[in-house]
């Protein structure tokens, strides 16, 4: 092949090249343009829809199902947390107020207590309403709350007593966001600024309208 020649079969490959990632990079814009983006990690469908039966702070059963056609964010605490738990309501109550008035009715917190040995529904409600109306308290025995912790790939722990009976309870601090049919969409991180939270949960909203 002639130097002549073999420039123009360079070019012919190279040409090929550019059209192979040009018609690659339109098929994966054409794939992708459409989906939301989120501010909070969009964990949709990597865990189970929403499914609970716990104690609300009049001791009544509740399921998922009285909170169904809501926007629903899942946080796992206790009362006497002294910083995790009221930091990260307050946060999500911020956040919930950013968004347009008529939005906010539709987004319910469901804070659920795995200390069930020291927070009596009665104690959790009146905590939860501390921080807004849109947050509700349950709590339930130890082994359901440890099946619903499980469900959502987390845990709690309890350390040992001292000696006046104190203990110190671990959780963790992610915030579960559910849609309105129950489904799983977003994680939050604490530190999310509460604009885009209000963005996020605004979009949830509107898209089960």
């Amino acid at each position: 092949m002639t130097y002549r020649g073999f420039t123009r079969h360079l070019k012919k490959q190279l040409n090929r090249r550019i059209l192979f990632l040009v018609l690659t990079a339109a098929i994966i814009s054409g794939c992708t343009s459409g989906e939301q983006e989120w501010n909070g990690k969009n964990i949709t469908g990597v865990m189970p829809d929403l499914e609970f039966e716990l104690v609300n702070s009049n001791n009544d059963r509740v399921t998922a199902a009285d909170y169904s056609g809501q926007v629903r964010l899942l946080f796992f605490g206790f009362t006497s947390c002294p910083d995790v738990c009221p930091t990260a309501l307050s946060h999500i109550q911020k956040s919930i107020r950013q968004m347009p008035e008529e939005l906010q009715k539709k987004v319910t917190v469901l804070f659920v207590s795995v200390d069930p040995e020291r927070d009596t529904p009665e104690l959790i409600g009146e905590y939860a309403s501390f921080f807004g109306d849109n947050i509700t308290g349950l709590t339930a025995e130890e082994s359901t709350l440890r099946q619903l912790a499980k469900r959502y790939r987390t845990t709690f722990g309890y350390s040992e007593p001292d000696s006046n009976g104190h203990y110190q309870v671990s959780h963790s601090s992610a915030i579960y966001v559910f849609d309105t049919q129950g489904r799983i969409r977003l994680l939050l991180r604490p530190e999310l600024p509460t604009e885009l939270i209000a963005e996020d949960l605004a979009d949830l909203v509107k898209a089960g309208i």
